[in-house]
């Protein structure tokens, strides 16, 4: 029972936010690109739990985000066929790079992620008559969900909706996510990341468990990205830099470890340069900054945030 009121409360207390802010239309996106940035940092812990740290994931946001605009746009695709095959196409391309990847280690895997996401994001630039090369990709139409059924908005607005949609697919992808890890896959997946040789010694296909966890990774990866296409409704290659990666890393490094940690990084690295505006120039120090103060001060992220002010309070 405690445990279905631990999943439960957040759920519901997350479904509150829209109307509570339902007439702030600044609220809202803020709510929005929260949910994103959740789907985007869990996708990349959950890569993670494989001992593989990429630094490409903005090129399999790009990846889904151009697939589904492409698909609205020039052929006329209905749009949440289009949005799912955004994340189809972040798995096919995760599918065809996934087993050389899966031979590359530590530092070389970072970097060959890294290369990946900048190669893609030039392809971006190059190919103009799919993608508008630099000029970027506009009039993306957005998803909606009460029109879809014929209903009537009755004043809710359009951005109103479409936090709910992204509130729906965050929860979702977390809801998968956390089974997965609670599985017997879950458990393949901890021991290639603790220790690949030793997994390898007694009977775990190494490669193939890796590939998956890095395909599931890289279609939810790409969901955000199609999310974030029909969201925004315009699109250009620098949204999708390598700093859109470290950011993603950034949110899961500071969060922690746990299942909560890229939620809690997430949320807390999208709030704050918005609440001190006046910093959001300078955001990569800033971002850098609460990496080593958490890392030094907190070596188990975020998340190890409540133990401590609980064991100062009862020293106290």
């Amino acid at each position: 029972m405690n445990r279905a009121l631990s999943y439960l409360l957040p759920i519901f207390l997350a479904s509150l936010l829209p109307i509570i802010f339902k007439s702030n239309e600044y609220i809202l996106h803020i709510c929005i690109i929260c949910t994103i940035n959740i789907i985007l940092s869990s996708s990349l812990r959950a890569i993670a739990t494989t001992g593989q740290m990429s630094i490409g994931q903005a090129g399999f946001m790009a990846v889904g985000a151009y697939t589904s605009a492409i698909l609205a746009i020039k052929f006329n695709f209905p749009l949440y066929g289009a949005f799912l095959m955004g994340g189809v196409a972040a798995m096919v391309l995760a599918v065809l790079i996934g087993y050389p990847l899966s031979r590359v280690r530590t530092i070389y895997f970072v970097m060959v992620t890294m290369f990946l996401g900048e190669l893609i994001r030039l392809f971006l630039f190059e190919w103009r008559s799919m993608t508008g090369g630099s000029t970027g990709m506009i009039g993306i139409p957005r998803l909606e969900i009460l029109s879809s059924f014929g209903l009537s908005r009755i004043g809710l607005g359009e951005r109103f909706e479409i936090c709910y949609l992204g509130l729906a697919l965050m929860f979702i992808v977390l809801i998968v996510l956390y089974n997965i890890e609670r599985s017997y896959l879950g458990t393949l997946f901890s021991a290639i990341g603790q220790d690949e040789s030793v997994a390898s010694s007694v009977g775990i296909n190494v490669a193939r468990y890796k590939v998956m966890i890095f395909c599931i990774g890289s279609f939810f990866t790409g969901l955000a990205g199609s999310f974030y296409a029909h969201y925004m409704t315009v699109l250009n290659p620098d949204s999708f830099g390598v700093f859109t990666s470290l950011y993603i890393l950034i949110y899961v490094a500071v969060g922690g470890k746990a299942f909560a940690g890229p939620i809690i990084g997430a949320i807390v690295l999208t709030l704050i340069p918005e609440i001190f505006s006046a910093l959001k120039e300078y955001q990569p120090l800033v971002f850098v900054f609460i990496l080593f103060t958490v890392v030094f001060l907190m070596p188990e992220g975020l998340i190890q945030l409540p133990g401590i002010i609980r064991s100062k309070v009862m020293k106290s």
